[in-house]
């Protein structure tokens, strides 16, 4: 059997998995927030609540940016927030770097810790971070391979 994956590679791992919810083709994404090695909120790339998906009628695309969609961390923050779930001091685990924007939403809610395996292209998401002391972990992308052995596990009594 595989190895059991440390805390950050099992919640990248989460956030790769949010991130094949997301409705918005030009990239995939997914953020999970967690607090005490708990899940607080996670979100993906996808257009707000009552509009159409990118992947239903295109991209809305304004200087070179999909605006039809809220980004992943835009959409765990708010998931975070309707639900009554503190953010402040909670780690993002996201599977692309941040966008300018939402790193700044990220300081803003007090997360301190961010984790990706993946930088995004075009952004001042480091520079914002450091200024705000927010640690950035690079870490390499979890394995995407899940080893079910259910032979050794059972739910029949002995």
């Amino acid at each position: 059997m595989g190895s059991r994956p440390n805390w950050d590679s099992y919640f990248l791992k989460l956030a790769m998995l949010a991130s094949e919810r997301a409705t918005c083709p030009r990239m995939h994404c997914g953020c999970v927030l967690v607090k005490n090695k708990n899940v607080i909120a996670t979100g993906y790339n996808g257009s707000i609540p009552g509009d159409d998906h990118c992947e239903d009628v295109g991209c809305l695309v304004v200087d070179n940016h999909c605006v039809r969609t809220n980004h992943a961390e835009m959409n765990a923050i708010t998931q975070a927030a309707k639900w009554g779930h503190p953010v402040d001091g909670a780690t993002a685990y996201v599977t692309n770097m941040p966008c300018t924007t939402c790193a700044k939403a990220l300081i803003a809610a007090g997360i301190n810790r961010v984790v990706v395996f993946s930088d995004y292209h075009d952004t001042l998401a480091t520079e914002f971070f450091a200024k705000a002391k927010v640690a950035i972990d690079r870490i390499p992308m979890p394995s995407r391979d899940i080893e079910y052995n259910l032979k050794n596990y059972s739910s029949a009594k002995p």
